[in-house]
Parts: C-alpha cells; structure tokens; sequence
C-alpha cells in the first residue's frame, strides 16, 4: 500500500492515502527507519522498503502491513 512518511513538529508519522489514515510512528525496528517495521499508534505495523539513511521527508513508499495477532484469530 503506498504510505506518505513525514515529519510534523518532530513527530514522525505515515499517512494512508486509501484509508484517510494519519497516525504518529511510536516504534521502529530500526534507527535509520528504512528496511524495517515501524508501529504505528492504532496498531498497525508496517515493513518499509530499503532505502538511504538519508532520503529526505516527505515521501511515499510502498509499504507492507503486517497481519497483528488479532487479524489472524
């Protein structure tokens, strides 16, 4: 699903075009945030694709929902 990453006031967050979703990243995987997960506030976590350190915000990637526990009950 494409996902737009930014940073508002120093909180990172990802919104959800499709979904009319924007919620806050409150866990990463990774320090570099790219080729990780990252958890957003209702739950959901999401791999993002490998890219550079420095890649610059806002940007939309394609990202990968990962099924929570309660989707797989």
């Amino acid at each position: 699903m494409k996902v737009m990453i930014r940073r508002a006031e120093g909180v990172l967050s990802a919104y959800v075009p499709k979904k009319d979703l924007e919620e806050p990243v409150v866990e990463t995987e990774l320090e570099t945030l790219w080729g990780g997960w990252v958890k957003l506030a209702n739950g959901w976590v999401l791999e993002l694709p490998e890219m550079a350190a420095d890649t610059r915000l806002p940007i939309t990637v394609e990202a990968r929902k990962r099924a929570t526990v309660e989707e797989e009950d």
